[in-house]
């Protein structure tokens, strides 16, 4: 290797390096920029809604009067609908996605099904609406109901947990299923046995980003009906008598956080801005809660697998 091809060689990697240090500075400024946003407006969120946290907020219907409005009916029904959504979702996601990625022969029914709930993953919200207020609302009649809302969140997360359980499924080593199958394991054994808890802290990253994005949507809530004012709560799931399970609630009328924030945000008076930035801080809260129980969760789940 001669002079002019040494120092050519060492032109490039100087100039893959002031490439590398540049995108590092323009990646670091793109997420100082997002964390600064979302710092800002959480404590914008603080400065104007501190002073409506209190048990009362909590306690209390929502009202005409800004003072004595709460979100009781709003945090318990979005509780209610998140548990529909988590029950409708993730078992049936992570049943489609083991079948595709372990079970579902590679051909071209296959490839179009692949396509389709990767795209899935991107259909704005409100299309999900639209599809479970002619189908759950009206084709099987369940209403405008805690059920519908459940099941119309639980489709806007399906793909996003059918595409975690695959990529999870895919990062498990191959000589994890090559040993399993040679000391005469079914298909079925090295699915249950291996593959799925081995790959559950990758389903958990799925679901966690699913049910973040399902406990703030609005678009489809409101498209099937949702109430803006209740002064009820639903029907308890637990009840004192055999079989003591009630599901009186599913069908039952709700409200949800970020609808309650709507209405008041909507509203000219300044005290409603008050109520809707504390109610803001309590859906991050449960958000974060939310997803600080599957992150632990997760955690627990690596430290048990040793391959």
């Amino acid at each position: 290797m001669n002079q002019k091809e040494l120092a050519a060689i060492r032109g490039t990697i100087r100039s893959n390096r002031r490439l590398d240090i540049i995108f590092a500075v323009a990646g670091f400024i793109a997420l100082l920029v997002g964390v600064m946003a979302f710092v800002t407006l959480f404590a914008q969120m603080v400065y104007t809604g501190w002073e409506r946290l209190n048990p009362d907020f909590f306690m209390n219907f929502p009202s005409r009067r800004a003072a004595n409005a709460g979100i009781l009916s709003a945090w318990v029904g979005s509780l209610l609908v998140m548990l529909v959504t988590a029950v409708s979702a993730v078992p049936l996601g992570v049943a489609a996605g083991v079948y595709l990625e372990e079970y579902a022969p590679k051909n071209l029914i296959t490839d179009i099904i692949e396509i389709n709930v990767s795209n899935l993953a991107g259909v704005p919200s409100i299309v999900y609406g639209l599809l479970a207020l002619g189908v759950f609302v009206y084709a099987f009649g369940f209403g405008q109901s805690i059920l519908s809302a459940g099941l119309t969140l639980g489709l806007l997360i399906l793909p996003v947990v059918i595409v975690a359980t695959r990529e999870a499924l895919r990062s498990i080593p191959i000589h994890i299923r090559e040993g399993a199958y040679g000391v005469g394991a079914t298909r079925w054994q090295v699915v249950r046995d291996h593959l799925v808890p081995y790959s559950t802290p990758g389903i958990m990253t799925g679901v966690i980003i699913g049910m973040s994005r399902a406990i703030g949507e609005t678009a489809p809530i409101i498209t099937i009906g949702a109430l803006t004012f209740i002064a009820f709560l639903p029907p308890m799931p637990i009840s004192g008598t055999a079989p003591f399970v009630n599901f009186e609630w599913l069908w039952s009328g709700f409200t949800v956080m970020p609808i309650q924030m709507f209405n008041w945000t909507s509203r000219p008076e300044e005290a409603f801005q008050q109520n809707a930035a504390a109610a803001g801080l309590i859906l991050v809260f449960m958000t974060l809660m939310m997803n600080g129980v599957a992150i632990w969760l997760r955690y627990r789940l690596r430290k048990s697998i040793s391959w």
